[in-house]
């Protein structure tokens, strides 16, 4: 019995060849796009949830209120992690900082990144070593432990254990443990660490720029730990701190981290988690789309096997047989769609981890994938081909072998509202990439408040900063630069966070957090930002100026200044005289409101900035600040940055989401319209008949194709009056999380819905048309 259903099956398949395209075409699709996104979300849902004492690891936190809201931030005080130590309930603990060098081995310079932490990262977290003993790799202030590539990096095939790694400074690192490469699925980054004794330096607790790390003893409660350390270093900050005294510390597991990343007034309020939720959607509705398509495309040929199901009741097919049949053969179907969705991952999963920024991998030898595939097939399957299977199984015998099959309500209504659910979420989608781009467009339309063209920065190394007279002056002779500053940070990056001055006349509510940038000059004019009342820092005509700062307008506004110009900041012990005040910039996300920004007058240089002149070509000038550069700076790696790039960097994730959703919302739109397709082709072969008698009494081409069209547009017209109130909720609520955010105008519900209606027509007119035109004589007969 099951050997003749699968012959018929394929029977069917091969004899109606249109209809097993669409239907497989359409699953596959649907199936390919459900299956990248569910092996992102899993990524996603992995990170960092390999460590074997995941449970017992968190974050150090502490939150305050700052610009009149309650701020959370995981930068905290170096001497946090000695005090927690003193807890019972805490285990271990390691700091960690972010650390930058240029490696060398006898003629190789590879730049890295790292961080310096404490001995008892290693035993905390699951980073395995494959050469070296965790618990000893980092206990000298010279210690250095690798991951693999760099080892390749620096020392090829050779054994990396023992081997003595410089840098242009003057310091030596022994290798004395090598890490096996980072897993893709974890927030850390970094290709060596250094023990936190090479610091030499043990902080102050208003510094507050290093990760503390907590691991908890078996059985402790993390609440009742969180209120016992919520004012830890409270005798300090009240001492030589008041307004750190401010800020309560507490604990945040690392399971969540990643997942719920983002804090509303001091409470998490999701994060990443609401991008993986997205993305399900929308695999979901694609998937949707696809077996809706399929039960479409069934019941509609329900005319051309009712005779079929009549004759197999008649000789005794039981309604349990006729259902496996008929699922069978949506299974069937969804196998073969199944094995295209695979070929096609395999060969988008290139293109969709360059769009992401992760390296997802099909998972071909592991025995759980192979279950998992098997079941998305069967489930697909069973969800594409109930509702035919049941549909057909139906028929009543007498009633379909005298040919009385067309009762409209129970063939068409279900019909009908399935092409509207997936209209709905065809519109739906459309709503939302269209909102998206908006967006994005906003935020790239936004002012920036400097002038990113022809502004180049360096990091200022040991050798830049030996020679910095003579490399200033050459730079501005050579005519290839027009103007030059040193400062902590560019302004492309947030440089430091500071928080806690005072100021006559402040509310005492108000705590504000400034962006901080230092330079010792020029540094207004360099960046092209806007002055609008005072001037910039001048340390070479006003040496005064080491304790002057400029603000911005946002940091005005906060201060409460009518005149802001020559007004005191105190900051603890120091005077700050603001000299100059700017418009505000963008230092951020583009997304963001203004944030307060304080720029002083320190010495306290990390980069050199440069606006190229336009006196030549500015490929010309490159090279000539590029060959300065190297003359100077002959130790170390030049690598010149560009502002207009970095500042394009902050969008490229946005750009690359915006091509997802445009990618798979085009796979939605596309299976959406093939199954509108299957339907007119059905519906005009359907309707042959009646086509050729209208044209023989006289009925134009014109009223035909109107006719033929009316029932699918106002399937389209109901399916937008459904989706445009859900799309505009929608969409009302994923703009209010951004500060700065585009209007959610008419016009895009318009446009969406014209644009689904157009596809809509533009798909069918070539079947409608085409039996509009065909020979009604030729038409008649063949009936």
């Amino acid at each position: 019995m099951l050997k003749n259903y699968w012959k018929i099956a394929i029977r069917n398949l091969v004899k109606n060849k249109l209809h097993a395209t669409i239907n497989i075409t359409g699953l596959a699709l649907g199936m390919a796009a459900a299956t990248l996104l569910a092996l992102n979300i899993l990524h996603g849902l992995s990170v960092d949830q390999f460590h074997e004492k995941k449970t017992q690891l968190y974050k150090a936190f502490h939150k305050q209120i700052q610009n009149g809201e309650m701020s959370v931030d995981n930068s905290t005080a170096t001497p946090l992690a000695p005090a927690l130590k003193h807890y019972p309930e805490i285990k271990n603990v390691a700091r960690m900082q972010f650390n930058t060098q240029l490696l060398r081995y006898q003629d190789k310079k590879i730049p890295a990144y790292g961080n310096v932490t404490d001995p008892a990262f290693l035993s905390m977290f699951s980073f395995p070593l494959v050469a070296g003993d965790a618990s000893t790799a980092l206990k000298d202030p010279n210690d250095i432990v690798i991951t693999q590539k760099l080892a390749t990096k620096l020392f090829g095939t050779q054994d990396a254990m023992g081997k003595i790694i410089t840098t242009p400074e003057g310091q030596t690192f022994t290798v004395t443990g090598v890490l096996k490469d980072l897993p893709t699925n974890t927030q850390f980054y970094f290709e060596y660490l250094l023990p936190w004794s090479w610091l030499h330096d043990q902080g102050a607790w208003n510094v507050q720029g290093t990760a503390t790390w907590v691991e908890l003893a078996t059985g402790a409660d993390v609440a009742a730990l969180n209120k016992k350390i919520a004012h830890v270093g409270l005798e300090e900050y009240e001492a030589k701190h008041p307004v750190l005294a401010q800020q309560t510390t507490f604990l945040y597991p690392l399971t969540k981290l990643y997942l719920e990343d983002r804090f509303e007034n001091g409470l998490p309020a999701g994060g990443n988690i609401d991008s993986l939720r997205m993305l399900g959607g929308l695999g979901i509705i694609i998937l949707l789309i696809a077996c809706i398509n399929f039960m479409n495309l069934s019941t509609a040929r329900s005319e051309k096997r009712a005779r079929e199901v009549g004759i197999r009741k008649v000789v005794g097919a039981q309604k349990g047989s006729l259902i496996l049949q008929f699922i069978g053969e949506s299974i069937l179907m969804a196998t073969l769609a199944g094995i295209i969705a695979l070929a096609l991952v395999n060969l988008s999963i290139p293109y969709f981890n360059t769009l992401t920024g992760i390296r997802l991998v099909i998972p071909w030898h592991a025995p759980l994938f192979w279950i998992a595939a098997l079941a998305f097939v069967v489930l697909t399957g069973v969800l594409a081909g109930s509702y035919p299977a049941f549909y057909l199984s139906s028929f009543r015998p007498i009633k379909v072998l005298k040919g009385i099959l067309k009762n409209g309500n129970a063939l068409i209504r279900p019909r009908k509202v399935l092409v509207v659910v997936q209209f709905v979420c065809s519109i739906f989608l459309i709503n939302f990439t269209v909102i998206y781009q908006k967006q994005i467009h906003h935020e790239l339309g936004r002012e920036v408040g400097y002038v990113k063209d022809d502004l180049v920065y360096h990091e200022l190394t040991a050798d830049l900063k030996r020679n910095n007279t003579a490399l200033k002056n050459e730079l501005i002779t050579s005519g290839a630069v027009e103007s030059f500053t040193e400062s902590n940070a560019t302004v492309t990056n947030n440089g430091g966070f500071e928080s806690g001055l005072k100021w006559a006349g402040m509310d005492p509510n108000v705590n504000p957090g400034f962006a901080l940038f230092m330079e010792n000059g020029n540094f207004v004019r360099t960046n092209g930002l806007t002055l609008i009342a005072g001037r910039d820092i001048d340390l070479q005509n006003y040496p005064g100026d080491t304790l002057s700062c400029v603000i911005n307008e946002t940091s005005a506004k906060f201060l409460g200044f009518k005149d802001p110009i020559g007004q005191i900041i105190l900051d603890e012990q120091e005077h700050w005289k603001i000299v100059g005040v700017i418009k505000d910039m963008i230092v951020g996300g583009a997304d963001e409101t203004p944030q307060p920004v304080l720029i002083k007058g320190a010495t306290s240089p990390g980069f050199i900035t440069m606006r190229i002149s336009r006196s030549r070509p500015f490929s010309e000038n490159v090279a000539r600040v590029e060959a300065i550069l190297k003359r100077y700076n002959p130790a170390f790696l030049t690598d010149l940055h560009f502002a207009d790039k970095d500042y394009a960097e902050k969008f490229r994730w946005v750009r690359n989401t915006a091509t997802l959703i445009n990618t798979f919302t085009f796979i939605a739109i596309f299976v959406s319209c093939m199954g509108l397709l299957g339907l007119a082709t059905y519906t005009t072969e359907n309707r042959t008949r009646e086509i050729g008698i209208r044209k023989v009494l006289g009925s134009s081409v014109t009223g035909i194709v109107s006719l033929l069209t009316r029932d699918f547009a106002r399937l389209i017209l109901i399916s937008i009056l459904v989706a445009s109130p859900l799309a505009w909720l929608f969409m009302h609520n994923y703009l209010a999380r951004f500060s700065y955010r585009t209007s959610l105008d008419a016009w895009v519900l318009a446009a969406s819905g014209g644009a689904a209606l157009l596809l809509a027509f533009l798909t069918i007119s070539f079947q409608v048309i085409r039996a509009a035109l065909q020979n009604p004589v030729k038409n008649l007969r063949t009936e």
